[in-house]
């Protein structure tokens, strides 16, 4: 059973689709809201694993609120539900896993939930499988994503700080930021990709500095502050 939210300004646009989506079945709707600002509220309270989701809203177009989703450490899918088909293009962009018009065809919406559950099976393997070649003292070594600490860019290649120690990897910092797109890693700073799921602790100082404190090193990561805010609503701070 998938957990959803279902977001959209119009509320009969909102009910017709929970409707749909209960004669379908194999989704619960967990939350509902009418805007970007509500749905992201709704996401701290409910994660789930995917998001119905309009385009034109009044507060945030629904492509930015997407591109926004991509940064939180356990990512949902996204379903886009729009009346316009111009905007199919860009919402791929953005890794929506799917694009429905409205009206919302039955046949049609059960086929995208069917490639929802293919891509929450698939990112639980990438999650659990994933691995970033590199090297110590001359040997090749593969590390799990789940083990990576934070990278730090050196000229054009990295270090990879991990639960098991330093290594060097021989590709660039944004090579590295590309292959573990999805699981949870976030750009806070042009030198630094940091595990989401490792920080200990966000330190802001009185002028709005902000540090990140990562467990199992002793090691302090500059935030920029263009990063600031959406590292904010990625932790959920």
């Amino acid at each position: 059973m998938l957990n959803a939210i279902v977001v959209d300004d119009e509320k009969p646009a909102r009910d017709e689709l929970i409707y749909l989506l209960s004669e379908v079945g194999g989704v619960e709707v967990v939350a509902e809201a009418d805007c970007a600002a509500q749905a992201i509220a709704a996401l701290q309270e409910h994660p789930c694993d995917v998001l119905f989701l309009d385009i034109n809203m009044p507060d945030a177009n629904g492509l930015r609120l997407a591109g926004a989703l991509r940064t939180l450490r356990f990512p949902p899918a996204v379903v886009f539900v729009s009346a316009y088909s111009e905007y199919a293009v860009d919402a791929f962009e953005v890794k929506a896993v799917d694009y429905l018009l409205k009206p919302v065809d039955e046949k049609r919406l059960k086929k995208a939930i069917e490639t929802v559950e293919k891509s929450v099976v698939m990112q639980h393997k990438s999650q659990k499988g994933k691995q970033i070649a590199c090297e110590k003292s001359g040997k090749k070594v593969m590390i799990n994503a789940s083990d990576i600490l934070f990278c730090t860019a050196r000229d054009d290649y990295a270090y990879v700080e991990a639960k098991e120690g330093k290594f060097f990897a021989p590709s660039s910092l944004s090579s590295i930021e590309k292959q573990l797109d999805g699981l949870g890693f976030m750009r806070v700073h042009r030198s630094y990709l940091v595990n989401l799921n490792c920080v200990k602790e966000a330190v802001t100082a009185e002028n709005g500095a902000m540090t990140l404190k990562i467990e199992g090193t002793d090691s302090v990561i500059p935030v920029s502050r263009r990063k600031i805010p959406m590292l904010k609503k990625a932790m959920q701070v």
